[in-house]
């Protein structure tokens, strides 16, 4: 039940500059499989705001990513992206998902890491106040706490800590979010582990009861402020002004929540 508390620069910083394309190109695959069964599920339109985006930086002869978003009928905001220079030791991949209010199931977040360990979040971003719904928890997350606490367990895996209290505060019970070796093992279990996430979160799409209409638009307005509030006091954002500086990293965390989109949101 290790623990790691470090700034993600500070991971970079200290560790040794290495080619990290393998588990880069494997962390792409796997976001590819999953993002096609969420593409199979919704209708879903590139947003134009991202079309700049598309590709930017200097890769592969330096630091570069990409950053695509969706939306659609029942989806707010999809961000399928990358950044970072995996050359020289350092990778981040998202898959986010933040659902439209005509549901109340939880939004669906991912993020792969290598710096160049390994490090993944893989979570189900809650609608409501946990604490007063705990008809919500049970549905949603007292189903997965054994496994959460058998993960916790593993000695291969290092359970991460934020040093930002308002991004630890932004988990839900049943987040993962560790370090680990980037041995066969431990990517698979990632891979398990995000492929059956995604499987039951379009489960529970699906079995999901209406929102009413008089309550969608609190729902959303909140959903938009959470969303906001994460990309733009995500830690991680350093990595972005050391790569590419403050004018392009402030319009990725915009392309992270959508303050530039084009497209209408759903109702």
């Amino acid at each position: 039940m290790a623990e790691t508390l470090r700034h993600v620069e500070d991971m970079v910083d200290n560790s040794p500059v290495i080619d990290v394309h393998d588990t880069f190109h494997q962390y792409q695959q796997l976001l590819a499989e999953l993002k096609a069964k969420i593409d199979a599920r919704f209708e879903l339109h590139r947003d134009e705001s991202t079309l700049e985006l598309e590709s930017y930086g200097q890769y592969p002869d330096g630091p570069g990513g990409s950053l695509a978003a969706y939306s659609g009928p029942e989806v707010d905001w999809m961000v399928h992206s990358w950044l970072g220079n995996p050359g020289a030791s350092f990778a981040n991949l998202h898959l986010t998902v933040w659902l439209g209010p005509q549901v109340k199931v939880p939004h669906l977040g991912l993020a792969l890491l290598v710096w160049p360990e390994g490090w993944f979040y893989l979570d189900s971003v809650p609608r409501v106040n946990m604490v007063e719904d705990g008809e919500y928890y049970d549905r949603y997350y007292a189903p997965l706490d054994e496994e959460w606490l058998a993960r916790r367990a593993d000695p291969e895996f290092e359970y991460f800590v934020s040093r930002a209290g308002f991004i630890r505060a932004s988990l839900s019970p049943t987040a993962y979010c560790y370090s680990f070796k980037r041995s066969t093992r431990n990517l698979d279990i990632v891979r398990e582990l995000t492929h059956a996430h995604v499987d039951r979160w379009l489960r529970w799409v699906d079995e999901a009861e209406p929102v009413p209409v008089e309550e969608r638009a609190a729902l959303a307005e909140t959903d938009l402020r959470i969303r906001r509030n994460i990309a733009d006091r995500d830690p991680a954002n350093v990595m972005g002004v050391r790569f590419f500086g403050q004018e392009t990293t402030d319009k990725l965390v915009r392309g992270l929540w959508g303050g530039d989109r084009k497209s209408e949101p759903p109702r």
